[in-house]
Formats: C-alpha cells, structure tokens, sequence
C-alpha cells in the first residue's frame, strides 16, 4: 500500500517504549512489525523548552505489516484521545478464510493492547459484528479491533478512524467530502465510502448523522463517524494526520485548503474546520532536515516553505 497520509501519535518522554510496545504486541499475534527511531533532536541550539530533549529521539517509526504510524517524543502538551482511533480489521480472508484464525489472533492482540489500559467496549459480540472490542491502551492510544465478515468488500489491515464530536458534531460527513475534494489530485484519486446514518438520535447524534461512514484517500482508507455516546472529546495534536508532500506547490494547495485555525500553525502543523490537526511536509523531510542549522529553520516557519532550507 502506497502510503500518502502517516498518522502521528504525541508521546510525553515515551515515544520509543510506546514503539517497542507496539511492535511486541503485533508481532506477538503473528504479524511483522518493527520499531525504529528516525528522528533525533539536536544536539545542540534548542530553544529552551526543548533543550531536555538534546540528542533524544524525535521521531519514532511503527510499521505494521505496510502501515506506518509514527510517534512523536515530546512533553505533556498534548495526549491522545478516543477521537482518533485505529481500526484493526481481522478478514478471514487474511488466513485462508479461516474465521477461528483471524478470531485467534485477535485476541491476541487485544490481550497485548489491553494489558494496563482501559477497554471502553468488552471484547464481544455486537450487532455489527461478531467479535469486536474497544480498548485504550497503556499510553493512551484508542484501538478498535474487529473480526469482519468475508464477503464484504477488502479494506487494509489498520484503518484510522475519526469520530466527530464537539464542535464538529453531527459533521463527519461534511468532513469526508471536503478531504475528498482536497486530495482528489493523489494518485488513484479519493471517494467517499458506504455511509450509514443513524437513523434516529443518539447522544448528540442528529438522526442523520453517521454511525459509520468511510473515505479513501489514493490506496488509504478513513472511518469518519458521528460520536452517539454523549461524551465529548475533540480533537487534538494528541493525533496528528501526516501528509508527504511531492513539492511546494502541493504544499501551498493543501494548506490554503485545510487551514482553519491561525493561531495553530507552527512547523508545518495546522488544525482544519473541523479541529483535525494535520501536518502538510516535503516528502523529503528527512533530507531536508540533514541541513545546515535545519531545525532552527524549521522552528521559525509556520507553512513549510522548502527553499528556505
């Protein structure tokens, strides 16, 4: 899977022991995963609030089988939240059709995850589906873990999903349509998915409102549901959505179009409408960052402008 946007996941001081957790936790239910650190702050000439940070690491990688989610090590700003989860789908289809497999090493996974955590809904059946559990794990990232039905139509193994509340309430499918327009230029374009409303009100849920609805965004696919518990949480930093960047013009294009909240940018992060943050990069970050007193620069800038390295 060609991987455009990379979520983001804020650690306090915990990003490469959240890393090492992750990757245990998937390999343990048979799958390939691997923990990398692929970021390091300077050594030298941080600001102030960062100067505990010298020669730590910045950025760590997470993959799972081809999905790559990347944590970031910094202070107790901001925290993750339920608004932002990640689906893990366990198809039949993955091990041979075998239901009993996918529902094996399921539970596996969930026992890692669990371990230390909170689980929001018991691992159980639902009228949605015949295996399914809710549960935040010990550092504060929500998974949604689910035995799917085979015959329904392929979706990648992790999918993140975001749950409207708040402000954004009862506007999960506005946001689906709108990202949609933004990122029809991607390769293999962007549409949006099934949608189901509620068809009556829950919590804070208009009858109208989705209880699921999905969007792909090239080779990525998105949950974007309406929250009907009530409970509010918004979003955050906590889960930021990374976007690679082909060139600056791409840059240009989507920050004039999700930007919505002035006083959130800073290095390349914005927040949309809708509270969503998103950081809009290079694809080239990484070389980029190799430069001559790069991370000053980088700290300076609010929109990423690429000839300023």
């Amino acid at each position: 899977m060609t991987q455009k946007i990379i979520p983001n996941i804020w650690c306090n001081r915990t990003a490469e022991q959240a890393g090492d957790f992750y990757a245990e936790a998937f390999r343990g239910a048979g799958f390939q995963a691997q923990s990398t650190v692929s970021a390091r702050y300077p050594s030298e000439g941080l600001p102030d609030f960062q100067r505990d940070f010298a020669g730590e690491a910045l950025v760590v990688d997470v993959t799972v089988e081809d999905t790559q989610i990347a944590l970031v090590n910094a202070g107790p700003e901001f925290s993750p939240n339920p608004s932002i989860s990640f689906m893990v789908n366990f198809d039949p289809m993955m091990f041979a059709g075998d239901a009993a497999e996918a529902r094996r090493r399921l539970d596996g996974l969930w026992e890692a995850l669990a371990a230390d955590g909170f689980v929001m809904m018991p691992l159980g059946e639902y009228p949605f589906a015949a295996h399914y559990g809710w549960v935040q794990d010990r550092f504060g990232v929500s998974w949604q873990l689910m035995l799917t039905r085979p015959e329904g139509d392929p979706r990648p193994f992790i999918i993140p999903a975001l749950m409207f509340d708040g402000p954004a309430q009862n506007r999960a499918a506005d946001a689906a349509a709108r990202y949609v327009t933004l990122f029809a230029h991607v390769p293999g374009g962007a549409a949006v998915g099934l949608q189901s409303p509620y068809g009556q009100a829950m919590g804070d849920a208009t009858p109208e409102a989705l209880a699921f609805g999905e969007f792909r965004i090239g080779e990525q696919w998105f949950m974007a549901s309406d929250n009907g518990s009530g409970t509010d949480h918004g979003f955050s930093c906590g889960v930021s959505l990374q976007v690679n960047c082909t060139d600056q013009a791409e840059i240009d294009a989507l920050w004039e179009g999700l930007s919505a909240v002035p006083e959130a940018e800073q290095c390349g992060w914005l927040a949309d409408e809708f509270g969503v943050s998103w950081q809009i990069v290079p694809a080239n970050m990484e070389e980029l960052m190799g430069r001559e007193d790069s991370y000053a620069k980088l700290m300076a800038m609010k929109k990423i402008v690429i000839a300023d390295f």
